[in-house]
């Protein structure tokens, strides 16, 4: 019964299917339980919530990049269903806090950097990375280095995610490396960058630790800077 709950929760995230009143991506599921009707349908049921996560919402959004990296899924596809993971995460987080299980995968802080005001690709990344496990702080749009700096260290965050889509405002995401320098922070605070405009030669130039050219490819360099020495 677990494993049948389970993979109608990888059934509906690859559908893009946040609760009954979606239609999904290829349709003729309406009025069907969706995502987050699952989840908590799972959780009554006493599926331990690691598994929910891990073996429902992540392994979904793992088939999601497979799809994406075969060229079966597009990105309005991976938009979707993310937004369906979204809403499982909504469900679940509760029962991850009250059961002194919140996501231990480590703690990054995300902003789009100062004068950019695109969100997307962030918002994407911030989903998926949830959903992988992580606890993740969302500081929006149009967010200065100081005060990315500041949260990352207050929150003893172990990655800080930037976020550009702008070639004019792409060089603030040197500030941030700056400023992490100048601090002594650097070492156990590291910085994932990502954006249209944004390259590994770039991430490099600045001082960035790694850069993801997709949501997928930021959630697997994220795993790696955590394990090689964030603050955990």
């Amino acid at each position: 019964m677990s494993s049948d709950l389970l993979e109608l929760i990888v059934e509906n995230v690859l559908q893009g299917r946040r609760n009954s009143d979606d239609e999904g991506i290829e349709e003729g599921d309406f009025g069907q339980p969706g995502v987050a009707e699952l989840v908590a349908r799972a959780l009554e049921d006493g599926i331990n919530t690691e598994q929910v996560l891990i073996d429902g919402l992540s392994r979904g959004m793992q088939m999601v990049g497979d799809k994406y990296e075969s060229g079966e899924y597009f990105i309005p596809d991976m938009l979707t269903a993310a937004e369906a993971v979204e809403a499982g995460m909504a469900v679940l987080e509760p029962y991850l806090v009250s059961g002194g299980e919140k996501a231990g995968r480590g703690k990054i802080v995300m902003a789009t950097v100062e004068k950019d005001l695109h969100d997307i690709g962030k918002n994407l990344v911030t989903i998926m990375l949830k959903g992988a496990g992580f606890n993740v702080i969302d500081l929006g749009i149009d967010v200065p280095a100081a005060r990315v700096v500041e949260v990352a260290e207050q929150e003893g965050a172990a990655v800080i995610g930037l976020s550009a889509l702008l070639n004019t405002t792409m060089s603030n995401m040197s500030e941030v490396v700056k400023l992490l320098e100048e601090k002594g922070l650097h070492d156990r605070i590291k910085v994932l960058i990502g954006g249209a405009p944004v390259s590994d030669d770039f991430a490099r130039e600045i001082g960035a630790d790694s850069y993801g050219k997709d949501a997928f490819a930021a959630i697997k360099e994220a795993e790696k800077l955590i394990v090689s020495g964030g603050n955990v």
